[in-house]
């Protein structure tokens, strides 16, 4: 027992040491540290430290480590999709026409052409997918996968790229959280759909879950919501509370057949607010900086099941097609639908590069489909290479569309001015989510 735990100190010291010099390093060339974490997975996996010899991968990373540092992982997703949750706001539809347009064409025209790649080459898709069926849970799965926009990520990238605060910014982000609001329940619906039980199994585990949102919001919530505003309420800590609420909720969903992420998310959703609407810091702040100090060991997890070695030759033309497939639906979905809301062509375009964003929420996605087993090993390497070079891509086609007048001003020493002041949009990638303004009114 001591050398395991010798073992698991070691092993995240390496991580969270190797995820941060990398990190730093993304951030440095102009990407988001997710972009370098996620590469630090990879080093650290059997792609390449695997090929060190001396057994450097199995002596650092043991097998019987694997379900620990996967445990952690898992306590790091639940944390960081409760405060996703907790600062969900689809309020921000209402009387705000082009951040509604944006969020229906950016989740709808990406799940139709995620789908449609699949009927159209099915054959290329089953070699790729290992024997796992091309079905329609897989169909509608491969749809979810393209329709993703990761929030946390995305602030950093307008942040760093000086548009906090202006439209296309604002509306990106808005429009952002509703895609990911929307994408959730489809992927809880294809999870439900890998059971394999009969239909009355099916439907029963269905009743189940939504029998279980209706407890949350109907008795949980109002619990809470009297635990929190009862007398003296205010000097006690109620992050106990919420780490015990959204992990108590991840494991009953769990139990149900479904992701631990969506008992998270769902006890997010009911967690009590302030009076204003607006999420209670002293609450999230703890949880997004715990959350975001596991996060590398989840990046890592992701990365070590990249087995590159494992690739196909014909795999590099199916890649070709899934990330020409996903740019071109994202950035003409976001594109179009601004431009409907009466936005400039140039703005609109911006709107639709920031959509293609993914990092880490596509990560989550990814995994979940792994663990679940919609996908295998092969194709999970080359989606997780998609997610990295849409992600990769949004800094360099931004600075192609953005005017000349509008390059964000330095302050003499290269750093962007005013980034600190990004209105709405904390400055902490990936474990802080950002609480996004109103849509600015249409300049005349």
């Amino acid at each position: 027992m001591d050398l395991i735990v010798t073992h698991v100190v070691a092993a995240l010291a390496v991580v969270i040491a190797a995820s941060y010099v990398l990190g730093a390093a993304a951030r440095r060339l102009g990407q988001p540290s997710v972009i370098g974490q996620l590469f630090a997975g990879i080093a650290l996996g059997p792609s390449l430290l695997g090929l060190a010899p001396g057994r450097v991968y199995e002596t650092l990373f043991p097998e019987q480590i694997q379900p620990i540092l996967s445990s952690l992982a898992q306590v790091a997703l639940v944390l960081f999709l409760f405060a996703v949750g907790y600062e969900l706001d689809l309020g921000l539809l209402r009387n705000q026409r082009a951040v509604t347009a944006v969020s229906l064409g950016g989740f709808v025209i990406p799940m139709l052409m995620g789908a449609g790649i699949v009927l159209l080459f099915p054959r290329a898709f089953a070699s790729a997918n290992g024997g796992h069926p091309v079905d329609a849970t897989f169909t509608l799965y491969m749809a979810v996968a393209l329709s993703i926009t990761a929030v946390p990520v995305l602030a950093s990238i307008i942040r760093d790229q000086g548009l906090a605060g202006s439209r296309p910014g604002v509306v990106a982000m808005a429009s952002a959280g509703v895609i990911d609001a929307l994408s959730w329940p489809v992927l809880a619906v294809v999870l439900v759909g890998t059971e394999n039980g009969s239909v009355r199994t099916w439907t029963g585990k269905v009743a189940l879950l939504i029998g279980y949102v209706l407890v949350m919001v109907f008795a949980v919530r109002p619990l809470l919501v009297w635990w929190m505003r009862r007398p003296g309420a205010l000097m006690t800590n109620h992050v106990p509370v919420a780490v015990a609420v959204a992990l108590g909720s991840a494991c009953v969903t769990s139990a149900l057949g479904l992701h631990v992420i969506f008992g998270a998310l769902l006890a997010g959703i009911i967690m009590p607010r302030q009076p204003d609407g607006s999420p209670d810091s002293q609450v999230l702040r703890p949880l997004q900086e715990t959350g975001g100090l596991l996060l590398p060991v989840f990046f890592t997890i992701s990365g070590m099941a990249v087995k590159l070695s494992g690739l196909h030759a014909s795999d590099l033309l199916l890649l070709a097609l899934i990330c020409g497939a996903a740019v071109l639906s994202k950035v003409t979905a976001g594109a179009l639908s601004a431009h409907g809301a009466r936005m400039p062509w140039r703005d609109s375009l911006l709107i639709g590069v920031l959509l293609n964003t993914r990092g880490l929420t596509e990560l989550i996605v990814l995994n979940v489909g792994l663990q679940a087993h919609v996908i295998g090993p092969r194709l999970y390497a080359l989606l997780v290479v998609m997610a990295l070079v849409t992600t990769a891509a949004s800094g360099p086609l931004i600075e192609l569309l953005r005017p000349p007048a509008e390059t964000p001003p330095t302050d003499g020493t290269g750093t962007l001015a005013g980034t600190q002041k990004a209105r709405g949009l904390p400055g902490t990638d990936p474990g802080q989510t950002p609480t996004v303004d109103a849509e600015p009114a249409p300049q005349p």
